[in-house]
């Protein structure tokens, strides 16, 4: 019989508790509405992708073959990632209304070849980012603390570089959006339609929470 799964990561799931506290903030005292909440979790995104690359890059792999694989896969990753979040942000600019002016392509020039989705996810960030209200950078850095605490503890010094696997750093990411944003926007869907009262943004919040703590005992379990 297997011996019971035991977390064994107290600081970055305090970490990632605190990170997913700071909206709080932002409801109560500056006065969030349901645009600004899923805008930062969207933005939660690149600081996931951000931190998955540094796990594809310190992977240890011993297979000559797998090692030239994973300088393909590492901007692959970039690549196809940055795509995926470049028409899911899309989405939320035109359906929260984020944002004024031109298009993300009007009057630029285009990039080569797949570098476009790069392109892309850098002009739709560009115009998220300017309509963020100005204390969010705190939250952003938080999420950031809260990931690379996460990273440092599980993933370096929990030795889980010698046990994961290319498949399994490429899929993740992808996993946490469907299993976790697609509940965020709906949500938020929902919280709109009512103009954002601040009961349903603190259920969102909570239900940002409970995902996360999910996705987390999953993918950090022995």
């Amino acid at each position: 019989m297997k011996p019971p799964q035991k977390q064994k990561d107290p600081l970055s799931l305090a970490a990632l508790i605190g990170a997913n506290l700071i909206p709080f903030i932002g409801i109560f005292f500056f006065h969030w509405d349901v645009s600004y909440i899923v805008l930062l979790y969207w933005i939660e995104n690149l600081v996931a992708a951000f931190y998955n690359i540094l796990k594809l890059a310190f992977l240890k792999i011993d297979s000559s073959t797998e090692k030239v694989g994973k300088l393909f896969l590492i901007p692959f990753f970039c690549i196809h990632y940055g795509g995926f979040c470049a028409v899911h942000g899309f989405f939320f600019i035109y359906f929260f209304k984020i944002g004024a002016g031109s298009a993300p392509f009007e009057n630029s020039t285009e990039w080569w070849g797949p570098l476009i989705f790069i392109q892309l996810l850098y002009s739709v960030f560009a115009r998220i980012w300017a309509s963020r209200p100005p204390e969010m950078i705190w939250a952003v850095i938080g999420l950031f603390i809260s990931h690379g605490v996460s990273f440092v503890e599980n993933y370096i010094l929990g030795q889980e570089y010698k046990t994961g696997s290319l498949k399994k750093l490429m899929h993740q990411p992808y996993k946490r959006i469907i299993v976790m944003h697609i509940a965020i926007l709906a949500g938020g869907i929902f919280v709109m339609q009512f103009d954002s009262p601040m009961p349903l943004l603190i259920a969102l919040v909570l239900l940002k929470i409970f995902f996360d703590l999910h996705l987390h005992k999953k993918s950090h379990t022995t």
